[in-house]
């Protein structure tokens, strides 16, 4: 019998078939999908075996292809592997390590100092095989060795000891004995001109500094002395301010004597080149960059406040160098500083994420080229300048070669000019860095010139504490930014706090300012007829105690003069000197403010030529129809206010004095202000803060160039709004200031020294 197979069972078989062979296809085309970088599912990373014990990890973009994870774990810790990286198609590089039964996984371990035993000519207790944090150890000499360096060591948290390197020696040798640093081994024990000593690290540490220094006809080393680095091993915030400060210190001022100070310390002699260069190449996360920038704002911003101008040259780099501040253009018409800043603040990282390689060599090739520009253009004064490079990377190169030929060519170019200096700093920043390179291309001269920072936020704060405020007596007005709270005594090192014992017990309290390392300016109106020098106390913002040699109010000060003409209180020229017994010394925490018509606020301002005159100061300082000023309580609270110098904004705040308590009806405001004052207060165009009780005497001060300048004295205000607990003005309310610019005579016959007045 023949079977017969309908058409329409073949059709149902072959439609079956054809499913499946579709499925088939497209199941294998999703799987094959899921290998291609940046496509989902099965690319992602997992989780499994990431775990650190004893710590936590943090990922840049949860768990997907080209998240960077971060073990982090708690100070006195750290990491046998710092980072991964999600290669896509699932795979963590390095790979993490299965968990087993019986066998821990990823650890946060103790941090480990260096081994001290290499230390030669004496003895090291106590001996141990490895050396933990907090780890103390004792150094002695033998007999007719003597010892140098530090007796005592403490290991830190950071993996470094503290002090410095203990050696024994007969000192005997054209140059003292180099020493042998903790986890070094030195070959070489002769010390005469020409002899060398070379370095190297043991245990797989990471050698930082000079691996081979030679002695010298001047007694002294070539290079730097070695270190040993483990790789979880940083810099502090400490260290760098002090170290890298210190090294700086030769670039910016021409005292070269280090014994002097562990900081900056800059003279407006020279010419000072600095060249800064930022990563922002894939490797560097983009909140490091930001961070990275802001702390070179900051660098720049603390450089300013000195008599010094650098000539700044800032560059991006990654494939290709992008110029953010061209050094160039300080031959023609030099930015302002404001302007360098808004420049580096309002580069945008993205614009150059499709050029996202890494080339450190040819970041070195633009700054070569910009030498040989400046040094085409201006050979003499290029031949006697000063070059500092400073570069934020970590080190991870991917083209454009190694950057050793261009550095020779920078290192080269340099040597052969007059006088010039150079000094190469190199800062890595992140997880990964690589420090041997770095290392490789910072300068080995003297100082340390390579650093290691596991991230920028503390660093940040360093150049606040970095440059050598006290140094310079003459840089008046020169204070802290504001992020160490109001109450900081390095906000306001100016402000003093006068309390007033009259004849019979009362006693009146007012503020005043340090003008000079010798006087105090403060208001007439604190002070009665009869007061003496011994009852006025005078406390520093620091909380030190000033004895008063005697106090100077204004000759013309009186405050009855017009009270039977409507008046019963009239603070003409209420101004008052205050001249201490000692002079101040000054300091982060005591310096003077900038006061108009001087030398040091010229300096301030850096004004030259026609500007630099007393009507220069008075023309760029109170320049507008609304200055922004700014005054202190007796908390140092800052408080902001208006000075209204507009025609119109300055008559309708003068004549609000008529507002004031027991002014006849008939009096006319100009018989109660006198072009004497500044006028504050009022709603338009802002709600000025109000001067309150006890605040008399305080500066009126304006910002210039990050330093601070008193332009007036607080005399008296309309009334005291003060009383509920408000420190706001009103509608009627003005405060009302003695303007320096008006009693520049009593200041200059009165003060004996301290400034420089101009005319």
């Amino acid at each position: 019998m023949t079977h017969r197979i309908s058409c329409a069972a073949v059709s149902r078989d072959c439609v079956i078939m054809a499913r499946i062979c579709l499925w088939t296809f497209l199941f294998t085309l999703i799987r094959v999908s899921c290998l291609v970088p940046g496509a989902t599912a099965d690319s992602d990373c997992s989780r499994d075996n990431l775990s650190i014990e004893g710590g936590h990890y943090t990922l840049s973009k949860q768990l997907e292809a080209g998240s960077v994870l971060v073990y982090h774990c708690p100070s006195e810790y750290f990491s046998p592997v710092r980072t991964r990286r999600c290669l896509g198609n699932g795979k963590w590089d390095p790979l993490p390590k299965r968990s087993r039964p019986n066998r821990p996984g990823l650890q946060c371990k103790l941090v480990r100092c260096p081994d001290p035993l290499g230390f030669q000519h004496g003895s090291v207790s106590p001996l141990q095989d490895k050396y933990y944090v907090n780890d103390t150890t004792t150094y002695e000499c033998f007999s007719d060795y003597q010892l140098s360096g530090s007796e005592t060591r403490v290991c830190k948290a950071n993996g470094k000891w503290n002090g410095s390197t203990p050696i024994c020696s007969h000192n005997s040798h054209h140059c003292p004995d180099p020493g042998v640093p903790a986890g070094t081994r030195r070959t070489g024990n002769e010390f005469h001109i020409g002899d060398k000593v070379t370095y190297r690290c043991e245990d797989a540490l990471i050698l930082i500094g000079s691996k081979e220094r030679m002695c010298q006809e001047g007694g002294e080393w070539t290079g730097q002395e070695p270190e040993c680095y483990y790789e979880y091993t940083y810099d502090t915030p400490d260290e760098v301010a002090e170290i890298f400060s210190k090294s700086l210190q030769t670039s910016l001022t021409e005292e070269t004597n280090t014994q002097q100070g562990k900081k900056i310390r800059l003279t407006n002699d020279g010419n000072l080149h600095i060249y800064i260069a930022i990563d922002a190449s894939d490797s560097i996360d983009i909140n490091i960059f930001n961070k990275t920038r802001e702390v070179i704002k900051k660098l720049i911003e603390k450089i300013s406040y000195y008599e010094v101008t650098p000539m700044y040259d800032i560059i991006i780099f990654a494939s290709t160098v992008t110029t953010i501040v061209n050094i160039a253009d300080y031959y023609t018409a030099a930015p302002e500083l404001y302007k360098v800043l808004e420049d580096l603040d309002s580069f945008d990282y993205d614009s150059i994420r499709d050029n996202a390689g890494t080339n450190i060599a040819e970041a070195f090739n633009h700054i070569y080229n910009r030498m040989s520009w400046l040094n085409s253009n201006n050979g003499a004064k290029f031949m006697n300048s000063s070059h500092t490079i400073i570069m934020f990377t970590d080190g991870e190169a991917n083209m454009g070669g190694k950057p050793d030929v261009r550095i020779k060519e920078i290192e080269d170019f340099i040597s052969k000019q007059k006088s010039a200096t150079l000094e190469i700093y190199m800062f890595g920043v992140g997880e990964d860095i690589q420090r041997d390179d770095l290392n490789h291309y910072a300068t080995k001269g003297d100082g340390k010139h390579v650093f290691y920072m596991e991230d920028m936020d503390t660093l940040h704060k360093t150049f606040d504490v970095m440059l050598d405020e006290s140094s310079v007596v003459g840089l008046c007005g020169l204070h802290r930014d504001y992020s160490f709270g109001d109450q900081s005594p390095f906000n306001h090192p100016w402000l003093v706090k006068i309390t007033v014992k009259h004849e019979g017990g009362k006693a009146s309290k007012c503020l005043g300012s340090l003008i000079t390392p010798r006087y105090v300016l403060t208001a007439a109106h604190c002070f009665k007829f009869g007061d003496t020098n011994e009852s006025i106390a005078i406390t520093l913002n620091s909380g030190g105690i000033a004895k008063v040699k005697k106090h100077i109010p204004h000759e013309k000060f009186n405050i009855k003069s017009k009270e039977k003409e409507g008046v019963p209180e009239f603070y003409d020229y209420d101004v008052a000197l205050i001249e201490l017994a000692e002079t101040i010394e000054s300091s982060a925490k005591k310096r003077p403010i900038c006061i108009p018509c001087t030398k040091e606020t010229s300096a301030a301002l850096k004004l030259s030529g026609s500007d630099d005159t007393c009507k220069g100061h008075e023309k760029i300082l109170l320049n507008q129809d609304h200055v922004q000023a700014r005054f202190v309580t007796d908390k140092s609270k800052m408080k902001h206010a208006l000075i209204k110098q507009g025609t119109h904004q300055r008559t309708s705040c003068f004549e609000k004095a008529t507002y004031a308590k027991d002014i006849s009806p008939q009096v006319k405001y100009t018989n109660v202000v006198t072009d004497r004052f500044l006028c504050t207060g009022g709603i338009d165009p802002q709600t000025d803060d109000a001067a309150c009780k006890g605040e008399s005497g305080g500066a009126l001060f304006l910002e210039r160039n990050t330093r601070s300048i008193q332009v007036g004295i607080i005399s008296w205000g309309v009334k005291d709004v003060c009383e509920g607990g408000s420190v706001k003005s009103n509608s009627k309310h003005s405060d009302y200031h003695i303007s320096l610019f008006e009693v520049q005579q009593f200041l200059r016959t009165n003060m004996k020294d301290g400034v420089t007045f101009i005319n």
